[in-house]
């Protein structure tokens, strides 16, 4: 008797703890509600077995989803969306690739296009110093203007991977690639299973606030059932020690 009550704490204690990890994954795609580019999450749970006995469950992985978000006009030339498969490329510190379909590019002191964060954007070009326009055509290629005329100042490539769902979260809305994502392969943007960019637009956050409202009224009465066994099974637990020193 002991024994099954134990293991039907420990459930309960378990089933406390994953839905305590769910809500922090939904606070958080909560919170990005209105964060360009944001991508939204989801936790994925295994069922553990001890002994061939059910003994809850664990939180496993989250999974990204790679729902294209709305996109939006914006005032600055350099703000990019992209409309279909692909992230940007982003140089980060210690010789790492992040990947962000957050294109709020800008120009830093050096004439370098960087993220909002300050973050290298990787691409094979250089704005001119003394460009009076920019603009960034569909297919990627950056165009300058210098008094009456346009030139090519380079090509921005986006990143596709076979998994996109897999990516890991490097923190200020940029992924890392992963062995569940596969290798990224970069390619020029409206060439095959490549999207295209649109300038001066952004990305919306393809949180669905509906949906994770739910999810959080669910998690709220799950985790109040969860609380409601783990303290009638610790009241029948004690009961059963008092009736056996009795």
């Amino acid at each position: 008797m002991a024994t099954s009550l134990f293991n039907v704490l420990n459930i309960s204690r378990q089933d406390m703890l994953s839905r305590l990890a769910d809500l922090d994954q939904v606070a958080n795609n909560l919170a990005n509600v209105n964060t360009t580019g944001f991508k939204s999450s989801r936790s994925n749970f295994q069922e553990l077995l001890v002994d061939s006995q059910k003994n809850g469950v664990y939180l496993s992985s989250t999974q990204v989803s790679a729902r294209q978000g709305t996109i939006l006009d914006s005032d600055s030339p350099l703000h990019l969306a992209i409309n279909g498969e692909g992230f940007f490329a982003i140089q980060l510190p210690g010789d790492q690739t992040g990947y962000t379909r957050d294109g709020q590019f800008e120009l830093d002191d050096d004439n370098q296009l960087v993220t909002a964060n300050g973050y290298p954007v990787v691409w094979d070009g250089e704005i001119p110093a003394d460009a009076e326009e920019v603009e960034v055509l569909q297919d990627g290629r950056v165009m300058a203007r210098q008094g009456e005329t346009w030139s090519e100042a380079g090509q921005i490539e986006i990143t596709r991977f076979p998994n996109p769902t897999g990516l890991a979260s490097y923190g200020e809305n940029l992924w890392l690639e992963t062995e569940v994502s596969g290798e990224g392969v970069s390619g020029a943007p409206m060439t095959e299973n490549y999207g295209q960019i649109f300038g001066a637009s952004v990305e919306a956050s393809n949180v669905d606030l509906s949906t994770e409202l739910t999810h959080l009224m669910s998690l709220q009465r799950n985790f109040q059932m969860s609380a409601r066994a783990f303290q009638q099974t610790d009241e029948m637990i004690t009961d059963a020690i008092h009736v056996r020193k009795a």
